[in-house]
């Protein structure tokens, strides 16, 4: 991600700025660590992140084009697309004449004065000579401007280790459960947090590709973030666009299963690798995520659940109620009919939820 230029994150799972009451706390890993996260953090399960810098003029290479022109082993492509489009003189800072982040008053208005989505912005860089800084310097570090919770990025030792939730790293997503809390922030375009005027589709991720971020994720205890890089005027790219359209139509029937969510004993079956689990709050529903439905497929095989005899199960968006099932074996699992199903009916097209009500983990 970008190291000193400005960006701007709309998000349902606000990524760094979260007031939270006041409370004292010692000068320990241990007092520290257990400072709490309001509960729509963990929630909202999804956020929107928007890098939008001087970089997105070029639009050349990716958010670190200046250091890919003038650091220690620039690329020869950006450089040679300096020269050929800009004269020998011209600087980074030339660029900024052509960017004007007017925009962001507006985006901030629309959202909290039109939906219930928390806004938040920041710089990625701390800005030493920044007034309040100074005066917090002065004033011994006790100024407590923004009590917020903080993620694990700012100290040698501490990515993954502290912070109110982990990131560990761009992209981070281990596969397992994680019981602190963490968070996936992702790009939809594969190389670049920025704009890139010469990306072309393979250059970003599928439907398929961010809704299994979405859904191991969530799974596994975390949250996404995902990144959308606009234009230097503001614009939201087409792809970008229809992505995001495709995740919010996909969340608009399976959302149950992602919003309010919790991690379920299991989180990937015992038996098809292609099937995640979510539960509810209170386990009365447990959300079975198939990723990939095979073609022709008449049954699906879950090894994780136990049934009972007021086990029921539902396909969300099928509309054909509740499902046949029966016994997988003596031990466990559950076999669900699905031969009455016509895939290309279903309000989904990607990545499909069955709800499982009155069932145990093995």
């Amino acid at each position: 991600m970008q190291s000193s230029s400005t960006a701007v994150f709309t998000i349902i799972v606000c990524s760094f700025l979260i007031p939270l009451s006041e409370q004292q706390y010692t000068p320990d890993w241990k007092s520290l660590d257990s400072r709490s996260l309001p509960a729509w953090y963990d929630e909202g399960k999804i956020g929107i992140f928007i890098n939008w810098g001087i970089y997105s003029v070029p639009s050349i290479g990716s958010e670190w084009m200046w250091w890919l022109w003038k650091g220690d082993n620039p690329d020869p492509s950006i450089v040679a697309f300096m020269n050929n489009n800009y004269p020998s003189d011209w600087t980074y800072a030339d660029f900024a004449e052509q960017f004007h982040a007017e925009l962001y008053g507006d985006l901030a208005s629309a959202i909290r004065n039109r939906t219930d989505i928390v806004f938040g912005l920041y710089h990625s860089m701390f800005e030493w000579f920044h007034p309040l800084y100074l005066a917090d310097k002065n004033n011994n570090f006790q100024t407590q401007f923004f009590p917020n919770v903080v993620n694990d990025r700012w100290g040698a030792g501490i990515p993954c280790h502290h912070g109110g939730f982990y990131t560990c790293s761009d992209r981070f997503n281990p596969g397992h459960l994680v019981t602190h809390k963490w968070e996936n922030c992702f790009t939809i375009d594969k190389h670049s947090w920025g704009y890139i005027r010469t990306s072309g589709i393979n250059d970003y991720l599928t439907i398929q590709e961010i809704l299994y971020q979405i859904i191991t994720t969530v799974s596994t205890g975390g949250n996404v973030l995902i990144n959308v890089g606009p234009t230097s005027y503001g614009k939201i790219p087409p792809i970008y666009e229809e992505r995001l359209r495709q995740m919010g139509s996909w969340l608009k029937v399976n959302g149950e299963a992602i919003y309010n969510s919790v991690p379920w004993k299991y989180q990937n079956d015992t038996i098809n690798k292609n099937v995640w689990y979510t539960s509810s709050k209170d386990e009365q529903f447990v959300y079975a995520c198939l990723l990939d439905w095979q073609k022709n497929t008449t049954e699906l095989v879950l090894g994780a659940p136990i049934s009972s005899s007021s086990t029921s199960i539902t396909l969300l968006g099928s509309g054909v109620g509740s499902l046949s099932w029966r016994l997988a074996g003596a031990s466990g699992g559950i076999i669900i009919e699905l031969s009455n199903i016509k895939i290309y009916s279903l309000a989904s097209d990607w990545a499909w939820v069955f709800k499982l009500q009155n069932i145990t983990p093995k």
